[in-house]
């Protein structure tokens, strides 16, 4: 298959699974095309059968807001015709499905159609989509997709909730992880100590957007830290940087926090990593938890969405109820001081990642969704 796939290319999950999937498909001999503003950010310069087109907006003095949607869509529109595309994968409800949607119709005035299939990841549903400025276009959008995944059962859950969705069928599709790359043993293990120093390793990794209330990891590991000697790795950049790095000096922690902006390739890192802190108030899934636990790192975090359909409470992790920093603590403290709970943990947290979230068994489900669509088409 010639497959077109449109992600928010900058640091985050969605854009990670996205690129992650379009990797995979073309190891197993489908061409995958690219189509956003700039290179998704974990993929390399060049790989076979993979190839990346750029999306550019004008900038007409006329629009305050230069208008990416329909610029994306006529690209879209491109590619599709030129290198004979069979359909568009678009991930985030907005505004890539309504993109695709345009796309779509043009190609139809030419003669032409392609199958949608939209996968929703979570703040397009939870956050964007519901603001009443976008509601209408979200739900349009959606239910003109020929395909619809949601990353979690809750999500799913939340979009037939928020949207009614009476004329599309939901279907989960977890994202993924491949074990050979996050397998712990196969990273050098010097890394922890030129991190830590000899101490504990506490971790997060995200954009640092406001749902992260990265304020409640600074005050989490502030505790930790008086118990445990530990030093806390912060991974990724977004506007509340700032607000961690201010926590961190109000707290006097500061000098044994580490910010190391963003890094691609966190699998070494996670390797390196003792927990992993994930405080979120709003989580449709937790690709970065998924990713530490298969790295043998237990996962503390918030028992929100769709977090506890990827950290087993008590085998694999501990969640708290949202602000509950005090409890995260005493959890991490608790894990830090018992090796054999710590290590139990962490092969129970491999397992489960290897077990329900291996990399190949959920790209055929992917595969098989794509030629139901094309089928039907």
């Amino acid at each position: 298959m010639n497959i077109g796939i449109t992600c928010y290319p900058t640091y985050g999950g969605s854009g990670a699974v996205a690129t992650e999937l379009g990797i995979a498909l073309a190891e197993r001999g489908h061409e995958v095309h690219f189509v956003t503003y700039k290179q998704p950010f974990r993929l390399p310069s060049f790989l076979p059968r993979i190839f990346f087109h750029e999306v550019d907006v004008g900038r007409y003095p006329l629009f305050e807001y230069p208008p990416y949607d329909l610029a994306l869509a006529v690209r879209m529109h491109e590619v599709v015709l030129a290198h004979k595309l069979d359909l568009l994968h678009v991930h985030y409800a907005i505004p890539h499905a309504t993109s695709a949607w345009i796309a779509r119709e043009m190609l139809r005035e030419n003669g032409h159609d392609i199958p949608i299939v939209t996968t929703l990841h979570g703040t397009d549903i939870t956050i964007v989509g519901q603001d009443p400025s976008f509601h209408a276009i979200t739900k349009f959008s959606i239910e003109r997709s020929d395909r619809i995944t949601a990353v979690s059962d809750f999500l799913r859950t939340e979009t037939i909730r928020a949207f009614g969705c009476t004329r599309c069928d939901v279907v989960v599709i977890p994202n993924f992880i491949d074990p050979a790359v996050f397998n712990r043993a196969s990273h050098p293990a010097g890394l922890h100590d030129e991190l830590g120093g000899g101490r504990k390793v506490l971790m997060h990794i995200s954009n640092f957007r406001a749902v992260k209330r990265v304020r409640d990891i600074v005050q989490t590991f502030a505790r930790v830290q008086a118990e445990v000697p530990s030093v806390l790795v912060m991974v990724g950049d977004g506007p509340d940087r700032v607000v961690a790095e201010e926590e961190a000096r109000t707290l006097g922690v500061d000098a044994d926090v580490r910010f190391l902006g963003k890094i691609d390739a966190v699998a070494p890192l996670l390797a390196a990593a003792d927990l992993f802190l994930i405080p979120t108030d709003r989580e449709s899934f937790g690709l970065s938890a998924l990713e530490a636990q298969a790295s043998a790192v237990p996962v503390i975090g918030y028992n929100v969405g769709g977090l506890p359909e990827v950290v087993e409470h008590g085998v694999t992790g501990m969640l708290h109820e949202v602000g509950d920093v005090a409890g995260m603590a005493r959890s991490a403290i608790a894990l830090l001081t018992d090796d054999a709970r710590w290590r139990a943990m962490g092969a129970a947290a491999v397992a489960r990642a290897v077990s329900r979230f291996e990399q190949n068994a959920i790209v055929a489900r992917y595969e098989a969704l794509y030629a139901g669509a094309l089928a039907n088409a």
